[in-house]
Parts: C-alpha cells; structure tokens; sequence
C-alpha cells in the first residue's frame, strides 16, 4: 500500500505515543511512503516553537526525509490542493471545526495524485476516504 505521512502522523510517531506506533506499523508495512515537502516545514515550525534545539529538529527533518519520499509540489498538486481546501473547508464547516489549513489540502492533494492513503489523527481527515485514522 502507498501512504503519505502527515505532520501530526511524523510528530507522533516521536513521541513515541499509542498512535504513533500505530503510525510507525503502517509505515513500515507499506510499499510505498511519500512525505510531502510542507510537512518538512510544519513540523520544524511545531518544534522551533516548542523550544526544541535546531539541531534536534534537524535530526528528525533528516529522519523524516530517509524513512519516506519527500514530494516537492508541482503545478498539479497545486491545483489539486485548492481543490482539496475548498472541500476541506466545507467539510470544516460542517462539522464545527477550525478551518483547515493549506498544509492540509496539500497533503490530502499529494494522496489523491499518488492514489494513496493518508496516515494522520488530524480531525480534518477522519471521514475521508483516502485516511488511515491513527486515533
């Protein structure tokens, strides 16, 4: 199976917590992992604002980039991705969430293009169908 990682996925599976593991599993069984480049900067924006050392966020930036594929946003995925936000957006408001981010839309994009899964416990993918929930 072919997966694409998000920022909460990767930032979980550090943690080392229930659902990172349950994360970790999927990725080491799939045949296929990508990682999006924005995830790259999502989670070296959570860490640097944790506190977390450069060189450690360096560390698991690395880690990310050997363990899958990091995908680099074409024309096509940017299309795709505004797309993605629209629907996001909507399904967002349905369900009295906060608007999802372009991050987001960007990750659910590279799936679809990739006609893979995406491995996350953010709540703006739960009922989707390209979605391996973590919780």
């Amino acid at each position: 199976m072919k997966i694409v990682i998000d920022a909460y996925a990767w930032i979980e599976i550090f943690i080392g917590s229930d659902k990172g593991k349950k994360a970790k599993e999927i990725l080491e069984k799939a045949s296929e992992t990508y990682t999006p480049d924005t995830v790259l900067a999502e989670v070296a924006r959570k860490y640097l604002g944790e506190g977390v050392e450069q060189q450690t966020i360096l560390d698991r930036l690395k880690t990310i980039a050997e363990a899958s594929d990091v995908v680099w946003i074409s024309v096509e995925t940017s299309l795709e991705a505004a797309k993605c936000y629209m629907k996001l957006e909507k399904e967002a408001k349905r369900s009295r969430l906060r608007s999802p981010s372009l991050f987001d839309a960007i990750v659910l994009a590279t799936a679809k293009l990739l006609e893979a899964k995406v491995v996350t416990g953010d709540e703006h993918f739960k009922n989707l169908p390209e979605t391996l929930w973590i919780e």
